[in-house]
C-alpha cells in the first residue's frame, strides 16, 4: 500500500574508543528529509556520559508512535461522529518488562488521554466507542503485540 522512511544517521567521535563501548550512542533521525530528531540510547540502557538524556530514544519513540496513532484515529472518529475537540494531550507510559522467553520488550503502554470538547463532552459509552474504533484502526496498534490500554482522565 505505502512505503515509510527514516534515515538513521551516527558517526563516531574523536577520542572514544568503540572496542571498549566507550563511545557515544547519539545519532539522529532524519524523516522526508526535512525534520532531524537528536536520538540516542536510553540512559536507563546505556549509562552516561555515552546517551543523551535530551534525545529521544527508540523506547520513547515506540511509545509516542502508539500514542499519536491512536489520537490521530481517534480525532477523525470523533469528526465522523459530530463530536468537537479542541484538544488533546496524553501522557502515555510504556511499560519494559522481560519476558517469559527472557527477551526484554516493551509489554504494555498505557495511554491517558485528556481530551478537551468544544461544547458538549460524549458520555462515557460513546467516549469508550472512539478510543475503542480507534484502537481498531490504528496502523501502530495493528503492527505489535504489546498490550495498550486506555486510559482517560
Amino acid at each position: 500500500m505505502s512505503s515509510h522512511f527514516a534515515t538513521i544517521r551516527w558517526f563516531a567521535s574523536p577520542g572514544e574508543d568503540f572496542a571498549k563501548g566507550q563511545y557515544s550512542r547519539a545519532h539522529s533521525w532524519n524523516f522526508d528529509g526535512l525534520t532531524n530528531v537528536a536520538a540516542s540510547a536510553s540512559p536507563h540502557i546505556v549509562p552516561m556520559p555515552w546517551a543523551n538524556p535530551n534525545a529521544v530514544d527508540p523506547e520513547e519513540a515506540f511509545v509516542a508512535s502508539v500514542s499519536s496513532c491512536h489520537m490521530l484515529f481517534f480525532l477523525d472518529f470523533a469528526r465522523r461522529a459530530g463530536v468537537v475537540v479542541t484538544g488533546y494531550d496524553d501522557e502515555a507510559e510504556g511499560a519494559m518488562e522481560k519476558g517469559s522467553d527472557g527477551k526484554t520488550r516493551i509489554t504494555r503502554i498505557t495511554l491517558r488521554p485528556k481530551i478537551v470538547f468544544g461544547g458538549e463532552a460524549p458520555d462515557g459509552a460513546v467516549l469508550d466507542e472512539l478510543h475503542h474504533k480507534a484502537h481498531e484502526a490504528c496502523f501502530i496498534a495493528n503492527s505489535i503485540t504489546s498490550e495498550i490500554v486506555v486510559e482517560p482522565r
